[in-house]
């Protein structure tokens, strides 16, 4: 069915949500919850108040319909000036992510001028050369632990060209190359053992102990990453067996990178990597630690591109050249990331955003418990696709589903573990996932051909999501 859906560009398909959402903005009454800040850990977060939703009149005219207008004690519905602006202002608002996309980006160009990403793969490639299998294990492996411990997931785009070579290399269409890094992230952001990016801000917010629960989430983990490596795999051995089984068209297949050209593993390349990992092992160690965000975590980026140079024995020109290529490499894939912001900036200024969180999450409280938690999984399924940040969403849903979850008796680490689940594993289908759609335009993959490859897959961590939280919900985890 997908294949016979003609889906726009991934702007326009963008643009074309965010005027859905601002029409939303007439069909859907407004509200409004209070917010508070709330310490957690190092950083400071704005919260919803729980039991503080107030519905809010509309107001409409001409002038508003047009341009907006503010009127005191009501809201007004997104004008078509307003739909305009949600773009620009999406693009303002996700500033420190998309230049933060962009300088990782430029250190990435560094490092791969040197030829030293190209010489590891090519390392790897040499000794896995009668075994995808086994390299497909092992990468998936590394990049979920990454995801789950330190929720790593920006820091990936810029790999998306290497380990589209590594797929053809592997014998592999374009779509096993991006799966290789993109669901291995996020089936490792799902399970949240130690994320600071999702369940430690949600457990913070809900005061229960940090880590707590962390036994239950490393088996989840253990039991989605064998379904997921299994589900490549098995995509790998049709593709072996007949290239035509690819899920892309027949015109889109890899094109040789020139910026990945050969090079012999050295012991330049050597430094260059152990540099690297000794700068990275220190700017998540500050993440978890010292409260680094955006900024602080690309002046590590741009210090590890600035040693790769420096040990690669660049000139200042080659050095400054690999780090603009970089960047524009990046292109598509950060301004992505601000298009997708606008669809929120849409519901926020037309004030529905807490309406859909009030009507949704208040229908939960009347269900069974096991049934309610299976509602707080969907619930917060569907809300990833209005607030896809794992963080904006534990600032915004927490501190309503913890009040929810006391009152039916299901324990705050079961509500947790429905939002990380739901927060995750959205995010690779959503058109609103900033990553998701930076990769796939950096990649050149069609979103239709994505969905046709992810769905499946879907369907299967979320039927296990659902088994666990339901067994969750019995043993009160």
């Amino acid at each position: 069915m997908l294949s016979s859906i003609k889906i726009p560009h991934v702007f326009a398909l963008l643009t074309i949500i965010i005027l859905v959402a601002s029409v939303m903005s007439y069909l859907i009454p407004s509200g409004m919850y209070d917010r508070k800040e709330v310490q957690v850990g190092h950083l400071t977060r704005t919260v919803v108040v729980p039991d503080s939703f107030k519905q809010i009149p509309k107001h409409y005219s001409i002038k508003g319909f047009f341009v907006g207008e503010e009127v005191e004690g009501k809201s007004t519905p997104v004008s078509i000036f307003g739909f305009l602006r949600a773009i620009p202002k999406g693009l303002e608002e996700s500033a420190d992510i998309i230049f933060f996309i962009f300088i990782i980006g430029g250190a990435f160009g560094m490092v791969k001028r040197t030829g030293t990403i190209t010489a590891v793969i090519q390392a790897l490639i040499n000794k896995f050369s009668n075994s995808g299998t086994a390299l497909t294990i092992v990468l998936m492996l590394c990049i979920s632990a990454a995801g789950s411990t330190l929720g790593m997931g920006e820091e990936f785009i810029p790999l998306v060209p290497v380990f589209l070579y590594v797929s053809h290399k592997l014998g592999y269409d374009k779509l096993y190359g991006l799966a290789l890094v993109f669901v291995s992230a996020e089936i490792g952001f799902a399970s949240a053992t130690t994320n600071p990016f999702n369940v430690q801000i949600a457990q913070g917010i809900a005061e229960v102990p940090l880590g707590s629960g962390l036994g239950f989430r490393l088996l989840f983990y253990i039991v989605i990453l064998i379904v997921a490596i299994l589900y490549m795999l098995r995509y790998g051995k049709k593709l072996k067996e007949d290239f035509s089984n690819s899920l892309l068209a027949p015109d889109n297949v890899y094109k040789e990178d020139e910026n990945l050209a050969q090079f012999e593993l050295n012991a330049r390349h050597l430094r260059i990597v152990a540099v690297s990992a000794i700068i990275f092992v220190g700017i998540l160690w500050a993440v978890q630690t010292q409260g680094w965000w955006m900024a602080e975590m690309g002046a590590g980026f741009l210090l590890i591109g600035m040693m790769a140079a420096l040990l690669g024995k660049l000139s200042l020109n080659e050095a400054t050249k690999a780090f603009i290529l970089g960047m524009e490499e990046m292109l598509v894939g950060a301004l992505v990331v601000g298009f997708a912001k606008g669809i929120q900036v849409a519901l926020v200024e037309g004030q529905i955003m807490d309406s859909i969180i009030y009507y949704a999450s208040g229908t939960l409280q009347y269900l069974p418990k096991i049934i309610a938690a299976e509602g707080m999984l969907v619930f917060q399924t569907v809300l990833n696709f209005f607030i896809p940040s794992g963080s904006g969403q534990a600032a915004t849903t927490i501190p309503i589903m913890v009040p929810l979850a006391d009152l039916l008796g299901i324990t705050r680490n079961t509500a947790i573990f429905a939002f990380t689940c739901g927060d995750g594993f959205a995010n690779s289908i959503i058109p609103t996932s900033g990553i998701l759609m930076a990769m796939l335009g950096i990649a050149g993959i069609p979103y239709r051909d994505w969905l046709r490859f992810i769905l499946p897959l879907f369907g299967w961590l979320m039927a296990i999501s659902a088994i666990f939280l339901a067994i969750a919900v019995v043993i009160e985890y």
